[in-house]
Formats: structure tokens, sequence, C-alpha cells
């Protein structure tokens, strides 16, 4: 039976991990889609998307959600209870319009979008999870995946994702994903996959 590295072993993530996590979420979101259509290049991305994961998670996810992290990977993820209270408020919209600059309305419209087609009943959403490029195929995605999924399954809850980068779907498919749509980002994005999975009952 195969060990589970320490350095793949998920740990709950702090705020003291914000700078860590922001660059290594950054990196992981480097070729992302959805990410480059917000982020368009230059020698700024890096540095934007850094500033852009240290927001989302200092002012969102860290405060709201279930974060948790290995020493190359991250994760955040909503629960029901946490879902109205990890909307962004005024202040983290401003923060987060500054770094995006002029693509600051394709986001407003994306979030907008994203939100009216969200899904109604209780679940567990998959707001994030991405590892570093250098560390990928060293299973610290799939041990992330596996404990939030644990824990929805635990809670008797769907989970929901949404990516923008067609190679992840059959990444996602293995852990129980099925895709239930799919939509073209305002303004000529990339187009958004949404998943949902099924919880799974102890003992299956």
């Amino acid at each position: 039976m195969t060990r589970m590295s320490i350095t793949n072993t998920p740990r709950t993530a702090t705020l003291d991990d914000a700078p860590e996590i922001s660059r290594t979420l950054a990196r992981a979101f480097a070729d992302d889609p959805m990410m480059g259509w917000f982020f368009p290049g230059g020698e700024s991305r890096e540095p934007d998307l850094t500033r852009y994961f240290t927001t989302i998670f200092t002012r969102q996810y860290g405060l709201h959600g279930v974060c948790e992290r290995t020493a190359s990977a991250a994760a955040f993820w909503v629960t029901p209870e946490g879902q109205e209270k990890a909307v962004p408020d005024a202040e983290t919209v401003a923060e987060l319009e500054e770094i995006l600059g002029d693509r600051a309305p394709l986001f407003r419209e994306a979030v907008q979008a994203a939100a009216e087609q969200g899904p109604k009943e209780p679940h567990w959403y998959l707001a994030v999870v991405g590892a570093d490029p250098a560390a990928r195929g060293q299973g610290h995605g799939a041990a992330l995946l596996r404990s939030g999924l644990a824990q929805a399954d635990a809670a008797g809850l769907p989970v929901y994702l949404e990516s923008s980068k067609p190679d992840n779907l059959p990444f996602y498919e293995h852990f129980g994903f099925t895709v239930l749509g799919e939509a073209a980002l305002p303004g000529g994005g990339p187009v958004l996959w949404v998943m949902r999975r099924e919880p799974v009952a102890a003992g299956r």
C-alpha cells in the first residue's frame, strides 16, 4: 500500500499562510483560460494573480470557507453555512477591481452570471483548487479533493465546481463529478463548465 507523503497531507490553511498559498495558486493558474481572460498577460500577470488570490483568501474564503493546503497546493471550499458570508463585501470588490483594472467590468459580469446560474439546493462549493506546476503528478491536488469531498459526503451534500480548463474535466470526473452544462464567459471569454458530484454514502 502506498503511503501518502507528509507533504501531501492536507491541513487547515490559516491567514498566516496567505503569502505562500497565493504564490502557489498564482503559479497553478498561470495557464488557466479564465484567469488568462481576466489577467491577459505581461510581466504583471503573476504578481496580479498573487494579489488576487491573497485578496480572496484573506477577505473571503479564509474567513468564511473551509481552506486546506499541502506543501504545494491549496483548496478553498464553501459550505452552505458560509455561502452568504463568503460573498465579497464592498471593500473586497474595490480591491479586486483595482487589481483587475480595465478587466473589472468583465469580472463583475462573469460573477453575476455565475451567481444567477448557481445551484439552489444546499451544497458544498469548490471555489479554488490548484497545485504548483513543479509538484504536479505528486498527488497534492488529489489529496485536497479527497479531503473536501469526504467532508461533503459526511454532511450528505453534493458538491459543485466550475472549470474553464477542458484538460481538468477528466480529473474531476475521476472523483465522481459530471458536467451539468457549459457557458461562455461574457465579452467573448472562454467556456466555463459547471460540474456536480452526488454525495457518496458511508461504506460505499
